[in-house]
């Protein structure tokens, strides 16, 4: 442990009100004799620690007696240990590569130049995991987020706002006004939960498809956590519905370890059938997103259930085969 974490150390070990001797924090602190004299001035001398040795019991508290000179002790600004403050420095690493367009990141520079400060001579400095990690965004988009600090601003306020909102799947650019609920982050992309006073319900929007955006000074309608969550979260994916129908998938032994694995929503429920496929079961309100995953398998997948999702599959493998006649993309027998 570095030294700041070695007067915290101290700091606890003397505080729980009884005498604690030298050998005892030398063992703690897995320091020299030598090392361990220049904490003990230091924190008198420098931090005001009233730290004394009390000759007759053998051990160091502190004399809260003592009137104190100079300034009052206070120990320096440590939030993390130096293996937390590591966790934290590889996140915001992982966070400026993933989050191109630095939306977080000018809000946490003041915190991150407080670790780059407290990792001091550390052999893992900031600059070394940046060097070191590398993260890799394979089918990343870059977003235009301009209005991401004035959404966030209105939702902790509780306000309402007035957006200019671009459907890109109608192509249509329709003026609402909206009551936030929650900012989502989801795939790559941050997405609005929030009350439509144009439609009368609870609608999710891309922020970067808020081409305008007015923070009104009126208070946001309430929408409580289980109302939202029976709307828009429920089904697969970011699409909404009420409509709830539960999909039935078939993996490949090949696949099925893989699958076996991931997390394609909080209510799904898997096992391996007798012959080694696996089985995964989970619900689905809109099958727009559900179905791009699922072709993402190829003949690696059969939907078992319901007949209108294999149906919907198989027609969406028509049409690729039909576009691209020569890429080798199996045919709807095949797939079956």
């Amino acid at each position: 442990m570095n030294q700041t974490e070695r007067f915290y150390k101290i700091d606890q070990m003397i505080s729980d009100g009884r005498l604690v001797t030298f050998p005892q924090l030398m063992e703690a602190l897995e320091v020299s004799r030598a090392t361990l004299c220049r904490d003990l001035d230091y924190m008198r001398s420098r931090l005001n620690a009233p730290i004394v040795y009390d000759r007759l019991a053998g051990g160091y508290r502190f004399e809260k007696a003592q009137p104190q000179v100079g300034g009052q002790y206070e120990l320096p600004g440590l939030w993390f240990s130096s293996n937390e403050i590591h966790a934290l420095l590889t996140m915001q690493h992982l966070l400026a590569n993933l989050d191109p367009g630095g939306i977080l990141t000018p809000h946490i520079q003041p915190l991150m130049a407080r670790l780059n400060a407290l990792l001091g001579t550390a052999e893992n400095t900031a600059e070394e995991i940046r060097r070191r990690v590398l993260v890799v965004g394979v089918g990343q988009r870059q977003l235009d987020l301009e209005h991401f600090e004035r959404v966030g601003s209105a939702l902790l306020r509780r306000k309402r706002l007035f957006i200019t909102y671009l459907s890109k799947s109608k192509a249509e650019v329709t003026e609402r006004e909206v009551s936030p609920q929650r900012l989502v982050h989801y795939r790559e992309n941050w997405y609005l939960d929030a009350w439509c006073h144009l439609r009368e319900g609870l609608r999710n929007f891309a922020v970067d498809s808020i081409q305008r955006v007015e923070v009104l000074e009126k208070p946001a309608k309430e929408v409580s956590k289980r109302s939202v969550e029976e709307v828009l979260g429920p089904g697969y994916g970011i699409f909404t519905g009420t409509r709830v129908q539960w999909a039935t998938l078939a993996f490949t032994t090949v696949r099925a370890r893989w699958v076996a694995s991931e997390h394609w929503h909080p209510k799904q429920k898997g096992q391996f059938d007798a012959a080694g496929r696996y089985l995964l079961k989970l619900p689905y309100a809109d099958h727009r997103e559900l179905i791009m995953d699922i072709l993402k398998y190829g003949s690696d997948v059969e939907v078992l259930e319901p007949e209108s999702l294999r149906e919907l599959v198989r027609e969406e493998h028509v049409r690729a085969a039909n576009r691209y006649p020569s890429s080798g993309i199996a045919s709807p027998r095949e797939v079956d």
